[in-house]
């Protein structure tokens, strides 16, 4: 197994921890993560498989529009973020907290 680079560390910004996210892991096992805009597919599955060392079956991911924020007069918005769904191979586990 090859060790981890930097760009790997880079992929994997944090976990996406909501109700949701946590369902999904214990009705599908899939994981949730937030990742950089122009991660694809195959870079955040390798990343995770040498990461965490589990076995990788699917990744699905979209881009969540940020949020338009008035403070005041001042309107501004939200920056967009690009969300990972990791679907791990029976019996693999990542300890997400």
């Amino acid at each position: 197994m090859s060790t981890a680079t930097d760009r790997q560390y880079q992929i994997i910004k944090q976990p996406h921890v909501t109700e949701k996210a946590t369902t999904d892991t214990l009705d599908r096992n899939a994981y949730h993560f937030r990742v950089p805009r122009d991660a694809n597919k195959v870079e955040i599955r390798n990343a995770i498989e040498i990461l965490f060392g589990v076995k990788v079956v699917t990744v699905n991911t979209l881009r969540v529009k940020g949020k338009a924020r008035r403070r005041g007069w001042a309107k501004g918005q939200k920056p967009d973020w690009k969300k990972a769904m990791v679907t791990l191979a029976e019996g693999n586990t990542i300890d997400v907290l």
